[in-house]
């Protein structure tokens, strides 16, 4: 047996000390490393484990019409979304919520489907949740431990259907564009534009989304706001202001017949600018700023007067007798006449072009005409020598210069294109046989294969209205007056085609009824085919102002299957300019307006009187 050797004791005493303190030394480090160099990811992954993001939606911009009135704002709404969990529970607090909240079976599957995800952030189940419903939910809160309830800005159109198919409507961004590269880091339940302004503008009006932290427990429900982290506010977008005028608007859905269909277009002739622009009927954009209403949509969308069809800049309808004075324009640019030059013809109420008769709307004829006296008398006779003097190679080839076929340019989404034939060609592609000159006969009175939107009509007229340029229409008024085309037609010869505008409105004249006390009127009258068996389009094209002055604005009036342009258009576009006019000019607004309601009311007629001595 070894004896004892103390110094080995010792040796291995040392050493067991050693192998301690380095132990402890690794120990030390190690906590240091943790608890103080460290801290800050504990303290990131505590924080993350306590706080939840959430996305503060921002304000969108208001728009605004010409004089500061609100069109489009915003109110407070209410908005419910679940925070992140299991699915399983997500979807059990998603079925609760339809005993309070109107989800429909599409929405409900997409939702299902955005749970089953996993996503990180909430799930938006409501934007436009209704004071009871969010009341109900805040009492039962104990059933909904993940549910959050926030206010965010609603959509509000105070006009309602003024203005609807200016202003267009927003809703939420789909599932479709979420996936697209267009919405790139766009968050679920974020309000777009869908059409009109709010579409056309909607990267102005947007705004930026904010960010805000809540406090959760360790099961993740929600106690309280926590307001130690810094959070970053949201940016409300930017304020648009538009040409129109609201009030204008509102009294032309005042006179508009009602049950009519139709539209109204008024521009500025000095830039072009809307100062109305309204399709019949209207809608109320109300419906499509929150959740739509689902037997709503199924009205609007099956209405056979189709209520959502902007009329105005999609529709297209034969100009008849309006169109009349772009034949003019053209045989005065093209120098196919002059001003005073008189048709080898003279009406007799037809025309006869090879083995075909042409007719006149008058039976008895109108005699030998010049132009301003052709305007005046909407004559058939003259306009169909006129379109074979011209020749129909240059009237389609200058009508299409004009922009006849494509579009005027407006700052709205989805405006139409008018139908007019680029080329001779035209004939044998759509009717398999080639076309001869008798085809201008009905081209040059605005019938045929030539349909036209009102805006396109009135674009054309403020051409006529300025020294023959014509700017393209706009509604913001930030947007500058551009050129979009101009005619190679004199002032005299312009001034010529005004004045057998000006005897429309004259004594014996189509329109006679419907002159104004206060401002001049330039107009035409148009009674189109419809081309489908029924009832003729009236159409009245006019422009106004300041006796003795240019005109000021341009009006153009459709109304679908009415009768007559002289008896429903024209009263219609003379109350719209008297109602505008007087208002620039500080004139007291009246309902009787027109010659005929000043007869009708027993009113002195003294102002047209002293007008017709002069």
């Amino acid at each position: 047996m070894k004896a004892y050797d103390p110094q080995m004791q010792k040796t291995l005493a040392t050493r067991a000390r050693v192998a301690v303190f380095v132990l402890l030394g690794l120990l030390t480090g190690a906590f240091f490393r943790s608890q103080v160099s460290g801290s800050s990811d504990w303290l990131l992954q505590s924080e993350s484990n306590r706080l939840r993001s959430l996305t503060l939606p921002a304000p969108r911009g208001i728009i605004r019409d010409r004089a500061g009135r609100p069109m489009a704002d915003n109110i407070p709404g209410y908005s419910v979304s679940i925070l992140p969990s299991e699915p399983d529970s997500m979807l059990s607090t998603l079925n609760r919520l339809r005993e309070h909240l109107e989800i429909g079976d599409e929405r409900f599957r997409r939702l299902a489907e955005q749970v089953a995800s996993g996503g990180p952030r909430p799930v938006l189940v409501s934007v436009d949740a209704s004071f009871d419903a969010v009341a109900a939910m805040e009492e039962r809160g104990t059933a909904f431990p993940r549910l959050l309830i926030e206010t965010r800005p609603k959509r509000r159109y105070p006009a309602g259907e003024g203005g609807a198919h200016i202003l267009g409507t927003v809703g939420e961004v789909n599932e479709a564009e979420l996936n697209s590269p267009e919405f790139e880091g766009v968050e679920p339940g974020r309000i777009v534009g869908r059409s009109g302004i709010e579409a056309q503008y909607d990267p102005v009006l947007q705004g930026q989304p904010g960010t805000r932290f809540v406090e959760v427990d360790a099961v993740g429900r929600i106690v309280g706001s926590f307001r130690g982290v810094r959070t970053m506010p949201e940016e409300p977008g930017s304020d648009i202001e538009l040409n129109v005028d609201l009030g204008l608007i509102e009294w032309i859905h005042h006179i508009f017949p009602e049950g009519g269909r139709g539209a109204v277009v008024v521009l500025d002739v000095a830039t072009g600018g809307v100062l109305a622009l309204e399709s019949f009927p209207s809608y109320d954009p109300n419906v499509f700023a929150g959740v739509v209403d689902p037997a709503e949509w199924n009205r609007l969308a099956g209405d056979q007067d189709t209520p959502l069809y902007n009329r105005a800049i999609m529709g297209t309808y034969p100009p008849g007798s309006p169109w009349k004075l772009a034949t003019a324009a053209i045989g005065l640019e093209t120098g196919a006449i002059t001003p005073t030059d008189r048709m080898p013809v003279a009406c007799t109420g037809a025309f006869r072009f090879g083995n075909r008769i042409a007719r006149c709307w008058d039976e008895e004829g109108h005699g030998s005409l010049d132009l301003p006296g052709a305007i005046a008398n909407s004559c058939n006779v003259y306009f169909y020598q006129l379109g074979l003097s011209i020749g129909l190679e240059q009237l389609l080839a200058r009508s299409n210069r004009m922009g006849f076929g494509d579009q005027c340019g407006i700052d709205l989404p989805s405006e139409g294109r008018g139908i007019f034939p680029q080329g001779v060609e035209f004939w044998e592609e759509r009717y398999g046989y080639r076309a001869t000159q008798g085809e201008v006969l009905n081209l040059a009175i605005g019938q045929g294969p030539n349909s036209q939107s009102p805006l396109k009509m009135a674009q054309f007229l403020v051409a006529i209205a300025r020294d023959g340029s014509a700017p393209a229409p706009t509604l913001n008024r930030a947007a500058p007056a551009e050129e979009a085309w101009r005619l190679d037609v004199s002032e005299e010869s312009l001034a010529e085609i005004r004045s057998g505008m000006s005897r429309v409105m004259a004594p014996g004249g189509t329109a006679y009824m419907s002159s104004l006390e206060y401002f001049e009127m330039l107009g035409k009258t148009g009674t189109a085919e419809s081309g489908e068996g029924r009832e003729t389009h009236a159409w009245f094209t006019g422009m106004a102002g300041r006796f003795g002055g240019p005109p000021e604005i341009v009006v153009v009036v459709l109304v679908e299957f009415a009768g007559t342009g002289s008896a429903v258009a024209a009263p219609l576009a003379a109350k719209t300019a008297d109602y505008y006019l007087r208002g620039e000019y500080d004139i007291p607004r009246d309902t009787i307006q027109t010659l005929r309601e000043y007869l009708a009311a027993g009113r002195s007629t003294e102002a047209w009187a002293g007008r017709q001595g002069r």
